[in-house]
């Protein structure tokens, strides 16, 4: 898990609410910066999200654990299957693309 990842999605939780959810993340992906999504999301679920998100040109990120880890990773006690941190800066959403890509 990467630092930068966890940083921004805790400052996004503080800030305000971010959109939690394959449905609200799909509505809201015009003002997104960058989508979270979990391994244990269905394949045709993950496959429209990411479909949605090339056409807004918005980058999509495989997180590398179950929806329970991205819950626990949001702070939260429930499952979080996406989520779209709009919050985030240009320049920190390619710096956790690097980070992750390098791993």
């Amino acid at each position: 898990m990467t630092k930068l990842l966890e940083k921004a999605i805790k400052d996004a939780i503080k800030k305000r609410k971010p959109t939690i959810g394959t449905k609200q993340v799909m509505h809201s992906m015009k003002s997104s910066k960058l989508i979270v999504i979990s391994q244990t999301v269905p394949n045709e679920k993950t496959k429209k999200v990411e479909k949605n998100a090339k056409d807004n040109n918005v980058p999509i990120l495989n997180f590398e654990g179950s929806s329970v880890a991205l819950g626990k990773l949001c702070g939260l006690q429930f499952r979080v299957s996406a989520i779209s941190l709009d919050s985030l800066s240009n320049t920190n959403a390619q710096a956790i693309l690097k980070e992750y890509e390098a791993k």
